[in-house]
């Protein structure tokens, strides 16, 4: 069989978590198969659809570097790919249901019905959807009423007291009472556009899809298009629902748990890497004792035999791991790329959106060593080297003072860590510089934090910053004195 699957998103909103890990799915299936995936515009919802959130899709796919075969913007055998450029197609399908006794004329409006769902409301009827009010209009009185321009919808006639049986890859077999079924839903509305129910399963048969890899809340329209397809004759694709994403605290996830869309985790600083490798995990296993995969990897490794039925967690800080991870794996100049966006942003070469000197740049690169452990977001970046682009303000005078000391032991402490500086920010590495300040701590008899601390808060402006040594020798000799000797003003004025 030849493998070809779809992502087929409604451009209502921006791109999620959710919606991003059932294209991710689809995408590895396919590739995992050498079969098609496939993008579909389902944008038959005129009042919500919106031209912003196609472009959001685009965007969000090129930066994960998810590419489909074949879609709205690379076309395809079955193009168009965007619903609303099919909308003839279903115009002829949904007439042919009426005409093989599937489907009818409604001609109820929208006040009848809501007419009807007050009356049970008071009632408090059980019963819920439409009454098939229209279903017993005589077909020739329907056609005659419709064709004479009478506004009507045509809706899908429910096989009445019948069970729908299907496979899912995942669930097993599932049996579903017709009662139960959505009752005579809408497949072709007063307008001409179709509902969802009639374009999905249209364009999937049209498109020859052979696998619909969809969430699990979608399984409630299955016996539906089920329904539809043997109505038309056609042979449904293989189902496989996939387990739901859910928040730690069991409920779907959503925006009360934290980010949900890609724009936000990409604004946030999270790699695309990262995102894709821990999407990927969300419900499906790959090898033991493993966690690290490439999107390459995950082409070869995915398979349907190792999805989970069980609701799948989102885990915030786990992503975070993910991306610490992807962050080490950069080399200085590629790391420097990926930061520079936020820095610019955050105006740490001026001014809020200037771009940085030559000298600056070469700066920004240098400093990436001393943050690539201690990054776990790109975002991070400007913050924890800010020190090194403008002097930091002086803190309070407490800052600086180490356990067991008091202001007058910080100055001598202090002044000694400065007679070192021109020694430190020369040395070729952290381990000369390690030795040399050692060596000076032991002739002195007194410990090496204690002349670290207020050296790091003169230099940083923080007792936690990154790794002093490699500070000093981006500061230099001259830089580095003249905050230490602001530093020692300040304790000494306050010791006066």
């Amino acid at each position: 069989m030849k493998i070809r699957d779809r992502y087929a998103p409604s451009p209502t909103g921006l791109q999620h978590i959710g919606g991003i890990r059932t294209a991710l799915f689809n995408y590895l299936f396919a590739r995992s198969k050498s079969g098609t995936f496939i993008l579909r515009l389902e944008d038959t919802d005129r009042t919500r659809s919106d031209q912003s959130f196609v472009q959001n899709l685009y965007d969000t796919f090129k930066w994960l570097g998810i590419r489909w075969d074949e879609g709205p913007d690379c076309g395809g055998h079955f193009a168009p790919y965007i619903q609303s450029e099919r909308s003839e197609l279903y115009k002829k399908f949904a007439e042919e249901l009426v005409g093989k006794g599937f489907g009818y004329y409604c001609f109820c409006t929208a006040e009848r019905i809501d007419q009807v769902r007050q009356e049970r409301e008071a009632a408090r009827s059980p019963e819920s959807g439409y009454d098939r009010h229209c279903r017993v209009i005589p077909p020739e009185e329907a056609a005659r009423r419709a064709q004479a321009g009478e506004a009507c919808t045509i809706r899908l006639k429910i096989p009445l007291g019948e069970t729908t049986r299907f496979h899912d890859h995942l669930l097993g077999d599932i049996e579903w009472k017709n009662d139960d079924v959505n009752p005579d839903p809408v497949l072709l509305k007063s307008d001409g556009f179709p509902t969802y129910h009639l374009a999905n399963v249209v364009d999937d048969h049209l498109m020859e899809i052979s696998h619909v890899l969809r969430a699990q809340e979608w399984l409630a329209s299955t016996p539906l298009h089920v329904i539809m397809y043997r109505c038309f004759g056609w042979e449904p694709p293989q189902f496989c629902h996939l387990p739901m994403v859910m928040g730690q605290d069991g409920k779907k996830l959503s925006k009360r748990h934290g980010a949900t869309s890609i724009d936000e985790f990409r604004l946030q600083g999270y790699m695309p890497e990262a995102l894709i490798n821990y999407v990927a995990l969300l419900g499906a296993s790959y090898e033991d004792n493993r966690d690290i995969y490439s999107l390459q990897e995950l082409e070869k490794l995915f398979c349907l035999e190792k999805l989970s039925k069980a609701p799948a967690v989102f885990d915030y800080k786990k992503l975070e791991w993910f991306n610490g991870q992807y962050i080490r794996m950069k080399s200085d100049d590629e790391l420097a790329v990926l930061c520079l966006p936020f820095a610019i942003e955050a105006g740490l070469f001026g001014t809020e959106g200037k771009e940085p000197t030559a000298d600056q740049h070469k700066l920004f690169t240098a400093a990436m060593p001393l943050i690539r452990e201690r990054l776990v977001l790109l975002n991070e970046a400007p913050e924890k080297i800010a020190y090194l682009f403008s002097e930091p303000a002086l803190p309070a005078a407490e800052e600086f003072i180490p356990k067991k000391s008091d202001r007058t032991g910080t100055i001598q402490l202090l002044q000694l860590g400065r007679e070192l500086i021109p020694s430190l920010a020369q040395s070729p590495d952290d381990t000369t510089a390690e030795v040399i300040i050692k060596e000076k701590c032991e002739q002195e008899s007194v410990k090496l934090g204690d002349v670290m601390m207020p050296l790091r808060v003169a230099i940083t402006g923080s007792r936690v910053s990154p790794p002093l040594f490699g500070s000093l020798r981006l500061l230099g000799v001259e830089k580095s004195l003249q905050r230490v000797d602001k530093a020692l003003a300040l304790l000494t004025e306050n010791g006066a």
